[in-house]
């Protein structure tokens, strides 16, 4: 069957009568306009009964009570009628529940064409911002990151039935890498092939044969001395113990002795050895790239060399020999002194036999010592006196200020550098901070010492005052400290700490802030360590354990350990003789029994080790002793083996000097 071209209809009334004209479309009759209601009834009469709506003719339209006119507001006019509809058509549709059914399209009317698919719409994002139910649309559009606005399908109101187009991302470029670094197996086969290539290019030239001609000139500063062989693992730490070598220790490192064959040489580069029997001379070796001979008369003799030996440790104030600038000291008391210009004097009977700007500072230093005491009395009863320096140096008494003032008018004028530099000063007073407490406020302050340029255009930090003795209960104790003039001015800054950042004239040239000066290198409470170990050439500086209290029931090795001030000092020539054997006097297993443990030593440190369980009960001291006597006789360079077979004999008497002293906690 053919399709019927379905009519077209320019406006609605000619789609109304089309439908009125068709055979199974009947338009209702006619209805009238419904009357206005009626008006209310008067106050005090009775209302008609109302007639129900079912009981009522279905021809005669059903009258409600009218409502009463307002006089107030007119009745709004009606609506006018639309002109591009008829009033047939607009009546026959009143009075009906529902319109008819329209009729079927297919049988009379043609099929509108399909529309073509819709082209993705090239409209901005902003645009579409307008509508609530697109706000997930837009926000799910910048996730995927697509160049074109498309349909969401996480949309709540989107009714777009096209498929979603998946658009992919370009394609990333390569990045330019730099070339990984070679591997351990390339790095190896390249050595192997520079070796090989060095081989083949490598001139080879004929061995020289050594001969010795000389004893070796030693070094200039010498070598340090090795350290004391390593601390055992300790016991109590499992965990520690499988990660320690069981190897034996290291022993000190000892130079070997000479050969007995060896016959010292009258002169440098002679020959030391023995003269071949007589017969003909052998030639010359057959060498060509053989060194030319050293000429005779250019030989240095051993005097030569033993005087270059002893310049090479002047560079060590702590080795240098300052007996001529100490001694020249002592011969100008403060009283002998004119009392017109005794700086002036001073400054040329102190400094004046000495070339050396070295020994012209350390010849003020020791004056100073000799001449001057701590005013412990204006100290202690805060009255202290400005004075001039003319006046401090016959009164004979100052605070660390009056030393530095002094020290810096001699220098001054003996044509020396020097300046007076203030800050604060690990002395008297002085609490070392606990373990876990924070370092007080900044203040730099207290105290005064001096900075001089010695030989070689370097400055030197050194503190009259506390090197010329110590205040302790409220006194003062004369005791010369030649430390507080040779310590480097690293160690010298460990105690003291400048107010301007200038003055610290580190080797290193760092500033060390103030938090880490008063930490220092331990925080805690330090072991003591007396002035006699200082008198006897030990250091104070490198002795452990540093702290003063020692746990009993760690569990571990102790080690106790200490060295020498410098590797040149030679206690013979530096010190009063050789060196006493060092013991450590402990109390043994819960403090029952006292024991006496020698230390050992290469020459450089002494150390021993001694488990913490041996060293007595907490609440007890121990002690490093050094054998002063033993049998009413000097004990100096007593051996350990001497010192055993003494012990063995049952019959002896020792006296000891006290190096250190710990506590037992």
């Amino acid at each position: 069957m053919a399709d019927v071209e379905e009519p077209k209809f320019n406006t609605l009334a000619d789609r109304i009568a089309a439908l009125n004209q068709q055979k199974n479309f009947t338009s209702p009759p006619t209805a009238g306009k419904r009357p206005p209601p009626p008006p209310p009834p008067a106050a005090g009469k009775r209302q008609p009964p109302q007639i129900p709506a079912s009981k009522a003719n279905n021809n005669v339209p059903s009258q409600s009570p009218s409502l009463p006119a307002r006089p107030q507001k007119p009745n709004p006019p009606s609506l006018p009628r639309r002109t591009n509809t008829s009033a047939s058509a607009v009546e026959s549709l009143q009075g009906r529940d529902a319109p008819p059914p329209l009729p079927n399209r297919a049988s009379t009317m043609q099929p509108s064409p399909a529309l073509p698919t819709r082209r993705p719409s090239a409209q901005p994002l902003h645009s579409r911002r307008g509508s609530n139910s697109s706000e997930v649309s837009h926000v799910s559009t910048i996730s995927n990151l697509s160049l074109n606005p498309a349909s969401s399908r996480t949309s709540t109101t989107s009714t777009d039935t096209q498929p979603a187009r998946r658009v992919l991302a370009p394609t990333l470029d390569q990045a330019k890498l730099p070339p990984l670094p070679p591997s351990r197996k390339e790095r190896e086969a390249q050595a192997v092939r520079d070796a090989a290539e060095k081989e083949a290019t490598e001139v080879v030239k004929a061995p020289l044969l050594t001969s010795r001609s000389a004893p070796a000139v030693p070094a200039v500063g010498g070598s340090r001395p090795g350290l004391p062989p390593r601390l055992p693992s300790r016991p109590g730490n499992s965990t520690m113990h499988s990660q320690v070598d069981d190897s034996p220790s290291v022993t000190p490192r000892r130079l070997p002795p000479p050969p007995s064959a060896f016959v010292r040489p009258s002169t440098t580069f002679e020959s030391s050895s023995r003269p071949g029997p007589p017969g003909p001379r052998p030639g010359p070796r057959p060498s060509a790239d053989a060194p030319p001979p050293v000429p005779v008369s250019s030989r240095p003799t051993f005097a030569q060399i033993d005087a270059v030996a002893e310049r090479t440790t002047a560079d060590c104030l702590i080795c240098r020999d300052f007996s001529g600038p100490d001694s020249v000291a002592a011969q100008y008391p403060n009283h002998s002194l004119p009392r017109h210009d005794p700086v002036g004097y001073l400054a040329n009977v102190l400094c004046g036999p000495f070339s050396s700007a070295t020994d012209k500072a350390r010849a003020i230093f020791t004056w100073c010592h000799h001449n001057i005491a701590y005013n412990v009395e204006e100290f202690f009863g805060k009255c202290i006196k400005g004075r001039n320096v003319d006046d401090t140096i016959f009164y004979g008494k100052a605070v660390c200020q009056g030393y530095a003032e002094v020290y810096q008018a001699i220098a001054q004028r003996a044509g020396l550098q020097c300046v007076v530099v203030g800050g604060h000063g690990k002395g008297y007073g002085y609490k070392p901070l606990g373990r876990g407490e924070a370092p007080p406020p900044k203040d730099p302050s207290g105290h005064a010492w001096n900075a001089v340029c010695i030989d070689n255009g370097e400055w030197k930090l050194l503190d009259a005052c506390w090197g010329a003795g110590s205040v302790g209960d409220q006194k003062y104790h004369k005791q010369f400290k030649p430390q507080m003039f040779c310590l480097s001015n690293d160690l010298f800054g460990l105690k003291h700490y400048p107010r301007d950042d200038r003055y610290f004239f580190r080797n290193d040239g760092r500033i060390p802030t103030w938090e880490e000066y008063m930490i220092g290198p331990v925080q805690g409470e330090k072991a003591e360590f007396f002035g006699t170990a200082m008198d006897e050439g030990m250091s104070e500086f490198n002795f452990s354990p540093a702290l003063k209290h020692i746990p009993v029931y760690s569990g571990e090795v102790v080690r106790f350990q200490l060295s020498k001030v410098c590797e040149h000092w030679i206690p013979e020539r530096h010190g009063k003789g050789k060196s006493h054997l060092l013991l450590m006097k402990i109390q043994g297993v819960d403090g029952r029994k006292e024991d006496f443990v020698p230390m050992q030593t290469d020459g450089f440190w002494w150390w021993a080790d001694i488990p913490a369980r041996d060293l007595g009960a907490p609440g007890q001291g121990i002690f490093l002793y050094a054998l002063a006597t033993l049998n009413n006789k000097d004990a100096r360079g007593v051996s350990k083996e001497e010192y055993y077979r003494t012990m063995a004999s049952g019959s002896y008497s020792m006296s000891w000097a006290i190096y250190a002293k710990w506590e037992l906690v």
